[in-house]
């Protein structure tokens, strides 16, 4: 394979936190970081999919060399990694922009990020990473903010920065810019902007000077590859980027059925505290900030609400079991891979299945490693597919 790297690939921080994944000996090579970004790229390749080839071939390098063949088992035998001159121009654009490519199983990586079921294989980073070792809460809200809103918005931006906690939210118009401004201003922590779109297709136009400045004096982050403008498809996965940073998430005001809804619910998948902004009640951009108080999320008057359930997480002892683990369960008797994925095809549909639940529900039990190799081959093949969340479908 070729592995020519343009002079001045985008380096990396130093480390964040130990990689969730296997440990490089020592830095990441060139190549390295090469084969991780064209693996990621590469057609069918989710991040579920790219930590299992991480995890199983122990290297970007060896992960990549094995895919033909992983999909060759699957049915496709014609299967092409991401074009390597493509890549190649991606790293083009991110020196040029002054970004650097973060890469989970890296040194440099988001701690926090990486805990996630589907973390992006693959950042671009713009600005300063030590953001990312800070505390960190998300800012959500609608894009046709009330007066109010916008108040409240810009007062906990403000405040959080201040005592030291990065605001993250999504560049969004509305309660997500004044955020972002409101920590600018403020002479602490700043925000992190997670982009729907590559880093040089900021969305919408109107938060092009805001981006410049969030790259400057904060930190811009995307998943997505330069030249890339967001698609519809996009927003969802940007919104579980921005509670997978956070400790916490703070809806300031949101219709039932928005965007900052879903990053709401990714927060509470994510095992994230989740806090509202009361509302009117004759006020539909305030019913979905209504509907999480009135199922258990934290309500929110001030900043100090929000410190205090931050506080409470840093206190949280480290858990200990209270009993020994149980004995390991009999090994099950192996299932042919052809049965066990027509199992699986029948088991699925095309609305979202959890890997866990399908699980469950296959009739004889199956090891959970042997489901998870079956299903990275089964995505390569074309038959099935990640939505965001990490639910399965058939295709």
């Amino acid at each position: 394979m070729d592995y020519a790297i343009p002079d001045g690939f985008p380096g990396l921080p130093d480390a964040l936190a130990e990689p969730a994944l296997p440990e490089l000996d020592g830095p990441p090579s060139q190549a390295e970081l090469f084969a991780r970004l064209r693996l990621a790229r590469s057609r069918r390749i989710g991040p579920a999919t790219f930590r299992r080839l991480i995890a199983e071939h122990g290297t970007g390098i060896a992960a990549l060399e094995a895919l033909p063949g992983i999909a060759a088992k699957a049915g496709d035998r014609s299967y092409v990694p991401a074009d390597a001159t493509a890549i190649r121009r991606e790293i083009k654009a991110a020196k040029t922009q002054g970004a650097r490519l973060l890469a989970l199983g890296v040194p440099g990586y988001p701690t926090r990020l990486a805990q996630i079921a589907d973390a992006p294989a693959v950042l671009w980073a713009e600005g300063d990473t030590a953001r990312l070792l800070r505390r960190s809460v998300a800012i959500v809200g609608t894009r046709n903010a009330s007066s109010l809103a916008r108040r409240m918005a810009r007062a906990l931006g403000r405040d959080l920065a201040k005592e030291g906690v990065a605001v993250v939210s999504g560049l969004a118009r509305g309660v997500d810019a004044v955020a972002h401004e409101a920590a600018l201003d403020a002479a602490g922590a700043g925000t992190i902007a997670v982009h729907a779109g590559g880093l040089d297709r900021v969305y919408p136009a109107e938060n092009v000077p805001l981006a410049a400045r969030i790259a400057a004096e904060g930190l811009s982050l995307s998943e997505r590859a330069f030249g890339l403008a967001p698609q519809a498809r996009d927003f969802p996965r940007r919104n579980r980027i921005v509670s997978g940073l956070s400790q916490a998430v703070v809806v300031v005001e949101a219709a039932a059925k928005s965007g900052s809804m879903i990053t709401a619910r990714n927060g509470l998948d994510q095992g994230r505290e989740v806090l509202a902004v009361p509302g009117h009640p004759f006020d539909g951009r305030a019913s979905g900030c209504n509907l999480l108080l009135r199922d258990g999320a934290t309500l929110v008057r001030g900043v100090d609400d929000i410190l205090e359930v931050l506080d409470a997480l840093a206190g949280d002892p480290a858990p200990y079991p209270a009993s020994p683990p149980p004995a390991p369960a009999p090994t099950p008797e192996p299932v042919a891979s052809d049965e066990l994925a027509r199992r699986v095809l029948n088991l699925l549909s095309p609305v979202p299945t959890p890997e866990d639940q399908l699980l469950r529900d296959l009739p004889a039990p199956v090891p959970a490693g042997t489901l998870a190799a079956l299903l990275s081959e089964m995505e390569l093949g074309g038959h099935i597919a990640r939505r965001p969340g990490g639910g399965l479908v058939r295709l």
